[in-house]
């Protein structure tokens, strides 16, 4: 484990980095006996800080869900990050380009909680009984660390690469689709990129949310109702530059739009 001091000292770099949009080294490169509960412990100075600094914390994001992500990143586990309020557009937002680092665009679905949840026993149906609804969402990736060579550990003191998340199409009930079903194509100015299926999440977006609560609860977390929950991506992610329109067809769940400006 690391020292407090030096974990302290890492939140500060990546404050830093998120305020000047620009990147850090790796921190495995430098605190090669980083571990993972290090990241968390890292990312939690960083969430709390934001809180202290006015920020609201409205949900979380689970990453590295899927066969497809875990190959893009060369990362073979899922982890978390937090959203705050500021972090969240609506559907047609035109959303500030130099905000972010290293931006790229992940198809999902996001889970709004009716019920809290608790680990560490909980299941896809216990997910499925505590959530009020389901909504298509575009995350928007911004990492603060340099990206070749990350591991796990960095992408997790890295708030889990969340900059931000855009919220669109049909909210529905969870039984009211086949969730596992749910398909998207994702347009970049007009020309399609890439497209998946729900799941391609652990089989089922839900197991995502579930894993998280188990996970949150070993480090003394609850998920809480009204939380928003991104259940991780079933698509690779694409890359945007400043300018660019992003579009996602959901089919029946409707459709997400968004510009960087």
């Amino acid at each position: 484990m690391l020292e407090d001091s030096t974990i302290h000292s890492i939140a500060d770099e990546l404050a830093a980095a998120e305020r000047d949009r620009n990147t850090v080294p790796l921190l495995t490169a430098r605190h090669p006996e980083m571990t993972v509960e290090d990241s968390y412990a890292v990312q939690n100075v960083w969430k709390e800080r934001g809180i202290a600094a006015g920020r609201r914390l409205v949900g979380h994001k689970i990453g590295l869900t899927s066969k497809v992500m875990q190959q893009a990143t060369g990362i073979t586990e899922p982890d978390y990050g937090v959203i705050f309020d500021d972090m969240v557009f609506e559907t047609g937002s035109v959303i500030p380009f130099d905000a972010y680092s290293n931006v790229r665009i992940e198809v999902e679905l996001a889970f709004v909680l009716g019920e809290s949840l608790t680990g560490p026993d909980c299941t896809l149906y216990d997910v499925l009984d505590a959530t009020k609804y389901v909504v298509p969402a575009l995350e928007i990736l911004s990492s603060r660390i340099e990206m070749a060579g990350r591991t796990i550990v960095d992408t997790i003191s890295d708030n889990a690469a969340m900059g931000g998340m855009v919220v669109g199409g049909r909210p529905v009930a969870v039984d009211a689709v086949d969730l596992r079903w749910v398909s998207a194509l994702l347009y970049r100015n007009e020309t399609i990129e890439e497209s998946g299926v729900a799941a391609a999440v652990l089989n089922h977006p839900a197991s995502g949310v579930a894993w998280l609560a188990n996970k949150l609860a070993a480090h003394g977390t609850t998920l809480e109702a009204g939380e928003i929950v991104l259940a991780g991506s079933f698509t690779r992610p694409m890359w945007v530059e400043r300018g660019d329109t992003v579009h996602a067809d959901y089919g029946t769940l409707g459709a997400i739009t968004c510009r960087f400006a």
